[in-house]
């Protein structure tokens, strides 16, 4: 007769049972119920023998498999940890600084907008799309599943800093990611690209969750009507809050002397960021030759507004000029020509669930990479320019998503919405909360290499 089972083995059940019908009221799916049937039989019937190898004569067999038991554990918690509640993220690139420099280790909230349910559900924790030395992907394309976002903490607001997936990296060419292949298309041609795969490579569609992340500041609410005029962003025609480190670039000509280490520390210029200017450029910029006939030293440096009014007030500084926006390079969109720039944007309305706009052919160019690439339409536009959405002739389109317009800190160098359009709802990861870590590459680790200032440091949204 079998042994009645013990009163602990029911509490163990009881705990993990209401743990996860939480988790499966969260998830909103019904169906993750049967998992309990799973977990019955772990704790109470075990016709299943789980742990059977705990019972092995061989302890070889036993410590071997207790080492596996531990791994998948571990694998299993931080998958759902990393996918539900937070991940570790690396600011890469300086198109946030001051705000967030590079070098900045940072833990990203997924409660602070709500978890995405994922895409692709079977890939391997704590990898975005390859993996490294392998360079194959890290995720199984099937089974794949539509947008969901469960119930979060709140919601995007407008100036938050957000990590998101790079909604122009759908496709991209394999050898050349940077910039984007919608542009790669733009400057190249298609066909370019798909015959010359020894320098584009492959060209591959990338799931939603899985492409990069990026992370920029939210500018542009859904609904919102912006515009950048001589790099002054206006959101429904009222100049915008600009963040408190926001930093240009600009041409600084010295008197004849160069910029001392001690001067670019002053200014808070990191060495990477330090560049000379081309004589090329000189007259383009407005400076002239000195009485010897030749140019003075002319640096390319990223400034805030802080340090601009420090560089104004050196000796070594003769004249400041900003960089032209025609430096700024393509703005969205990349295959309409809007006479829009980097610095002198818009005006443009951000696309808001539910909202309606008419097919013309202004709308398409802004507005086809939405109704197309991110909400799942066949689109076709007709040589007596008829429009056709799945088929059907439509003269109007509703969004069923909110857009959002990114933008970086760093304004003449990031690569943002004013580069490659819209941020959908669904591709929202998460909201930096914490900065953990912060390595300056400009010293070694024990000689300023750690911004010791940094740790532990909260995130200003």
């Amino acid at each position: 007769m079998k042994k009645d089972i013990p009163k602990k083995q029911w509490i163990k059940f009881s705990i993990w049972a209401v743990l996860y019908i939480l988790f499966a009221v969260w998830m909103q799916n019904l169906w993750l119920m049967l998992g309990l049937l799973v977990l019955a039989d772990i704790f109470l019937t075990k016709f299943i023998p789980w742990g059977a190898w705990r019972h092995s004569k061989n302890p070889s067999v036993r410590k071997t498999l207790e080492w596996v038991d531990d791994i998948l554990f571990a694998l299993i918690a931080v998958y759902f940890i990393n996918l539900f509640i937070f991940q570790n993220y690396q600011i890469p690139s300086s198109s946030l600084e001051k705000s967030l420099l590079v070098g900045d280790y940072l833990f990203v909230s997924k409660l602070s907008y709500g978890p995405r349910v994922p895409n692709t559900p079977l890939s391997f924790p704590l990898v975005q799309n390859t993996f490294p030395f392998f360079n194959t992907k890290s995720y199984v394309e099937w089974p794949r599943w539509g947008y969901k976002r469960v119930a979060g903490l709140g919601h995007v607001q407008r100036y938050d800093i957000v990590v998101f997936n790079f909604p122009a990296g759908d496709t991209i060419a394999v050898k050349q990611q940077n910039p984007d292949f919608y542009t790669l298309v733009h400057d190249y041609g298609r066909e370019n690209i798909l015959l010359n795969k020894d320098f584009f490579g492959e060209i591959m569609y990338r799931p939603v969750d899985k492409r990069e992340n990026y992370v920029k500041r939210c500018i542009g609410m859904p609904g919102d009507s912006l515009a950048v005029i001589d790099n002054q962003v206006y959101l429904n025609g009222v100049a915008a809050e600009n963040p408190e480190k926001m930093q240009f670039n600009y041409f600084l000509e010295t008197n004849g002397s160069p910029i001392t280490e001690e001067q670019f520390r002053l200014l808070g210029v990191s060495k990477e960021d330090r560049a000379m200017a081309p004589m090329d450029y000189m007259s383009f910029l407005g400076f002239t030759p000195n009485a010897s006939g030749q140019y003075n030293p002319v640096y390319h440096l990223p400034l805030t507004k802080k340090a601009l009014e420090i560089a104004g007030k050196l000796s070594a500084i003769k004249k400041i000029v900003i960089e032209p926006e025609a430096f700024g390079g393509t703005t969205y969109p990349v295959d309409y020509n809007t006479g829009w720039t980097r610095d002198n944007y818009g005006p443009l309305w951000i696309p808001k669930k539910g909202a309606t706009i008419e097919l013309n052919e202004y709308n398409l160019a802004l507005y086809h990479r939405c109704i197309k690439n991110y909400e799942g339409n066949d689109l076709e536009v007709k040589e007596d320019g008829k429009v056709f959405i799945n088929g059907k002739e439509e003269t109007t389109f509703t969004f069923k998503y909110d857009y959002y317009f990114m933008m970086g800190d760093n304004r003449h160098k990031s690569a943002d919405s004013r580069s490659w359009g819209f941020v959908p709802e669904d591709h929202v990861v998460g909201k930096p909360i914490l900065i953990w870590l912060s390595l300056d590459k400009d010293h070694s680790l024990f000689d300023g290499g750690i911004r010791w200032n940094r740790l532990f440091r909260m995130v200003h949204n």
